[in-house]
């Protein structure tokens, strides 16, 4: 089971549109000063930051007053994939194993990224939180997967860039949990928390 962003795709996307263009299309379009705009975001960000209206376009576009998925589309040619990470998905295409997408992501969001990298095709199935309508922080999106999917806990391997996540899978008893700390290639790695780490899929590939 693998995350999509900051696990398979660069996370680098998504922070430079939320944390830079998001604020100044929003400064732009209500006349706000840039840094006031910035100040207002980053607090709202900070307390939907877990919850699925989080992940949600739908959420974002009627707040905002923003076409947010158009600004996806505007930016797409910074979407791509982490180091490595489409390399080490060739290679588990050529083994016996069931690989599947477990994803916060907003399901628009998905295609658009699908569109520019063909990520989907390297999956037997996809899971979005927004099919299960709870997000991976929480408890019921594992047992809501385990109805759809029916995997083993003590089998599967689980990998994501996000500390709360794998705290959630832990609590509902996944056993193998894997943590990127590279997945964002603008930014520096993330300290070591407390879950096997390595930078970025693609090292998987030398062991």
């Amino acid at each position: 089971m693998l995350d999509m962003d900051g696990t398979i795709l660069d996370l680098a996307f998504d922070n430079f549109l939320w944390l830079h263009h998001v604020p100044e299309r929003y400064a732009e379009e209500h006349g706000v000063d840039p840094e006031e705009a910035r100040k207002r975001l980053y607090a709202k960000f900070e307390e939907m930051m877990g919850q699925l209206q989080w992940y949600c376009l739908d959420h974002w576009s009627d707040f905002l007053k923003l076409d947010v998925a158009e600004i996806h589309r505007d930016l797409n040619e910074r979407i791509g994939y982490l180091p490595g990470a489409e390399e080490f998905l060739k290679t588990l295409a050529e083994h016996e194993l069931r690989v599947i997408m477990v994803t916060n992501s907003h399901l628009e969001v998905l295609d658009i990224k699908d569109e520019v990298t063909g990520v989907k095709a390297h999956f037997d199935h996809i899971y979005s939180s927004h099919s299960f309508g709870q997000p991976k922080e929480r408890q019921e999106f594992w047992h809501a997967l385990r109805e759809a999917e029916d995997f083993d806990p003590a089998t599967t391997l689980f990998v994501d860039d996000t500390h709360r996540v794998l705290d959630s899978a832990k609590d509902y008893g996944v056993e193998m949990l894997l943590e990127v700390s590279h997945p964002d290639t603008s930014a520096e790695p993330r300290e070591s928390g407390n879950y096997v780490t390595i930078r970025r899929l693609g090292e998987m590939l030398d062991r």
